[in-house]
């Protein structure tokens, strides 16, 4: 029998209402908002559940997205299903840290309440980022090299969709002669900043000054870092490659292909939207993709199971 991956979501796929049944219908998911509340000094349900523009503003989006998130994990441990492995992507990396008990429950949001913070703080003026479809990362890797300013990649999302990253004027130059090259498309993106680039170093290195007083435990399962796209085997590499992450590309394609090689055949997609699934269909098409993002999208593991 194959193995089963939880995958959690990174910024963008946020939205007003999102976990919302959750809370209304399953006591341990209203505690995880409530925590995620009390941890941040935030209202975290009336952020993700009441009309407002704050839940689409980096220092405000992490937490909100990461409280829907462990809820909807909660609630999927109460069926029984476990993973045998867990990954996510940018800030859904710290879904899958709650998913392998690496910190307390609280501690993850404490930290993701500051992560966002930081990051938005850093955020220099003139940061862009462009997702580039339709070219090989090696071809895209070698344009950002060649142009002035500050570009690099900051998303080896799936097979012909990677984001750059950098100064405005450098991502700009880059997609044009990435478009000259033959990229199918080069789409700016709406977000606040750079994310992913050496342009937000300063905010990992506040974020490792927040990590040094959290507790590292044991790792209760095998989770993949976004700087790697490897296992994180030793507690004490936990702390090192959060801080890294925060400027470093997000290896993404490289991650989901380290776990299929490893026997993974089943991938559950835990929170909001379905843009993991949607790379999943570009990455590897005969995998399954489960995903659980509404109340009634827990009956999709009954079936699964075969229960």
């Amino acid at each position: 029998m194959g193995k089963t991956a939880f995958i959690f979501p990174g910024q963008g796929a946020q939205y007003v209402g999102m976990g919302k049944d959750y809370y209304e219908q399953i006591p341990v998911c209203r505690e995880m908002f409530d925590l995620a509340g009390e941890a941040s000094g935030l209202d975290v349900a009336a952020l993700c559940f009441e009309e407002n523009d704050k839940i689409h503003i980096t220092e405000y989006t992490q937490i909100a997205m990461l409280a829907m998130e462990v809820a909807v994990l909660k609630a999927i441990r109460e069926t029984g299903v476990k993973p045998d492995v867990t990954a996510g992507l940018s800030l859904g990396e710290y879904g899958a840290l709650a998913a392998a008990d690496v910190m307390d429950v609280k501690d993850v949001f404490r930290v993701v309440r500051k992560r966002g913070i930081y990051m938005q703080e850093a955020v220099p003026t003139g940061g862009a980022m462009t997702a580039v479809m339709g070219l090989d990362a090696s071809e895209i890797e070698k344009v950002c090299e060649e142009t002035e300013g500050t570009v690099s990649i900051a998303n080896y999302n799936c097979p012909g969709q990677i984001v750059i990253t950098g100064e405005a004027q450098a991502v700009a130059k880059a997609a044009e002669t990435l478009a000259a090259a033959g990229a199918k498309r080069c789409v700016p993106l709406k977000v606040s900043g750079p994310f992913h680039s050496e342009l937000l170093k300063g905010a990992g290195e506040k974020l490792g000054e927040v990590l040094r007083d959290v507790e590292i435990h044991e790792i209760g399962v095998p989770y993949l870092a976004n700087v790697t796209a490897d296992y994180v085997t030793d507690k004490g590499q936990v702390k090192e490659l959060l801080t890294r992450q925060v400027a470093s590309p997000v290896r993404w394609q490289q991650s989901v292909e380290r776990m299929i090689a490893d026997g993974v055949d089943t991938f559950v997609e835990i929170g909001p939207g379905k843009t993991l699934s949607g790379f999943m269909r570009k990455i590897n098409r005969d995998v399954t993709t489960l995903n659980i993002e509404k109340v009634e999208d827990l009956e999709k593991l009954s079936h699964w199971k075969g229960v």
